[in-house]
């Protein structure tokens, strides 16, 4: 049977995962029980995002054809998933929504997939979209092609035009939807375009792992692609990673039929399956026939930009509400995730035992795993996400990000105001006749950390913001940070009703009535730049007499409740968020208020 490999990359939200559901119903490879919205999209985080998190395989037989079909992560932040394993493909299908046509993370995943040789095949996505305009998009799609350098050949690319949501596709955009009501034509298209995966199945074995998983019963699986030879059960390989060598013997292969992994006996060059056998795999590896030692190169991804500080949990109320609190656990399950995720980077720090700086793409790629380990019902703490300076012929570098920005017209003045202040540097402006205005800025990308929910808040939700990261440039000079200070309780207790509704008047609250809090917690955000101490436990007075103003019934302001996002946009330099499997809590890195003084006083002197 001949094999097709084809991966489908896309910017977020263009309809990756949503065309490969179709693509398989179109098959035959969905059973009744798996129908359903986004099946690719199996961890919980990426069903309530509506986003691809981790790349995932699918297999389909078409016209006696085997076509494995990878579904990649479509945002900047979890580039690192898309770069590993596009080299398991041999074609990839760019597709690009034909309204908002191609977006950054579009031109990040493409020059990778033309930098490995793919001639790619353009899918005009959503083209039922209202204000659609598929041939704008797909001029838009060949000037980013002459812009990465694509051959000639590449930019001889096929366009077929679709709609994935409601399961049509067609060559020529005047048959979509009518006379073509199906996904057939793609399929079509791909046997005809995509070339056979190479590699000769007599030659020695050579197996490259660019995934891995883990089972309960079977242990860690090794998920790649066998580029040359053949591998079958209970064979002995030689697994080489760099300059070392093991010996060991695979126990099982796990092949895919539609979403599903089925056991094989034999898997030959050009397939995607999962191996066992091999107890501590590690990305890159290569597997080889025991007497052939013949590894491929590294894979190699782009650098971390943002890091931030993994502590264990040390408040007041540390312990209460998590099962895995020790520095211990929380190291373990750093370094279990740095295994998996290639772009993480852990470092323990020299003068804290208990913490740990952990590099990531993004803030998103970072607050997905905090997010996942609370999950997991793990307790820690964490910092404000910085960037990672770079120091190059003695000048100081800072990451920059291109980021484009669609939002209602009246809206632009003061999102450009503010994208100015925090040294954005605007690169076009585009207003359409619906009335939809388009920005386009290279900003520092320190100065987008709590910049997003700047952006919601000042738009009413109507503004949507797509960014990747650029190049390091020269140091862009101090940004402001938070405008308002923090309310911070100076008394550990429960929040009382009367306390809030005096405390209101300084500020926004974060609490409701009710909630613990420790002394150095932070219930709000101060309408003052400075942090103001507060007692959200103050009880009211019993008194016998009798007032107008005594008898006034209490009436708070429904709270600010933030999200792990907006938490870790809102903390400061001076402050954490603490993490726990039932609760987020902001709190000053030093919760006496007298240390804090102390601590600014030495600050101001130096």
């Amino acid at each position: 049977m001949e094999i097709r490999n084809i991966t489908i990359i896309a910017h977020v939200d263009h309809g990756k995962t949503t065309l490969v559901d179709g693509l398989l119903r179109a098959a035959g490879a969905l059973s009744n029980k798996e129908s359903g919205e986004r099946v690719m999209d199996s961890m919980d985080l990426e069903r309530e995002r509506g986003i691809t998190i981790r790349a995932k395989n699918a297999s389909i037989v078409y016209k006696g054809t085997r076509i494995n079909i990878i579904d990649t992560p479509g945002h900047a932040d979890f580039g690192g998933e898309v770069e590993r394993v596009l080299s398991m493909a041999n074609c990839s299908l760019i597709l690009v929504d034909a309204f908002e046509g191609p977006m950054p993370q579009t031109r990040f995943v493409l020059d990778k997939s033309l930098k490995l040789g793919h001639r790619p095949i353009l899918v005009i996505n959503k083209i039922d979209r209202e204000f659609a305009d598929p041939d704008k998009a797909v001029d838009m799609v060949f000037d980013l092609f002459d812009d990465l350098g694509a051959t000639s050949e590449q930019m001889d690319f096929p366009i077929i035009y679709c709609s994935a949501k409601q399961g049509f596709a067609s060559r020529e955009l005047s048959r979509a939807g009518k006379e073509d009501k199906d996904l057939i034509p793609l399929l079509d298209l791909v046997l005809e375009h995509v070339p056979k995966a190479p590699g000769d199945p007599e030659a020695p074995l050579q197996f490259q792992i660019m995934n891995m998983d883990y089972d309960d019963y079977l242990g860690r699986l090794s998920i790649g692609r066998v580029f040359e030879g053949r591998v079958t059960k209970n064979q002995d390989v030689v697994l080489v990673r760099g300059d070392h060598k093991e010996m060991h013997r695979i126990t099982k292969i796990f092949g895919y039929s539609g979403m599903k992994r089925t056991e094989v006996d034999e898997a030959i060059a050009g397939d995607i399956v999962a191996l066992t056998g091999i107890p501590d795999p590690m990305i890159g590896d290569t597997v080889c026939h025991e007497d052939h030692p013949n590894p491929r190169p590294p894979i190699l991804v782009d650098e971390p930009t943002v890091s931030m500080f993994f502590s264990v949990n040390d408040s007041p109320f540390a312990g209460k509400e998590g099962q895995y609190v020790t520095t211990r656990q929380l190291r373990e399950r750093l370094i279990r995730e740095k295994l998996t995720n290639v772009a993480l980077r852990v470092i323990e720090d020299p003068e804290r035992q208990d913490r740990f700086q952990v590099q990531g793409r993004g803030d998103l790629h970072l607050s997905i795993l905090v997010e996942t380990m609370r999950r997991e019902g793990y307790e820690l703490q964490v910092s404000r996400p910085e960037v990672i300076m770079r120091t190059e012929n003695g000048q100081k570098l800072e990451p920059f990000d291109i980021v484009i920005i669609d939002l209602p017209e009246e809206y632009s003045g003061v999102v450009i105001n503010e994208l100015n202040r925090r040294k954005g540097s605007m690169q076009g402006m585009e207003t359409s006749a619906h009335g939809t205005t388009r920005l386009e800025y290279i900003v520092p990308t320190r100065g987008l950390i709590g910049f997003r929910s700047f952006l919601i808040t000042e738009s009413r939700g109507s503004a949507a913001q797509n960014s990747r990261f650029l190049h390091y440039a020269p140091y862009a000079g101090p940004i402001p940070g938070r405008k308002n200070g923090a309310l911070v309780s100076m008394e550990a207790g429960t929040t009382v009703a009367f306390a809030l509704w005096n405390i209101q008047e300084r500020g926004s609250l974060f609490v409701d009535p009710g909630i613990p809090v420790y002394g150095g917690m932070i219930i709000g955000e101060c309408a003052r730049e400075q942090d103001l101490d507060v007692n959200p436990a103050k009880e009211k007075k019993l008194t016998n007499m009798r007032t107008t103003s005594a008898d006034e019934a209490v009436r708070l302001v429904p709270p600010r409740k933030l999200s792990l996002e907006q938490s870790l946009e809102f903390i400061d330099d001076d402050e954490l968020l603490e993490v726990t499997p039932k609760s987020l809590r902001l709190r000053k890195k030093l919760l006496d208020p007298n240390e804090r003084k102390r601590h600014a006083r030495l600050a101001g002197t130096t």
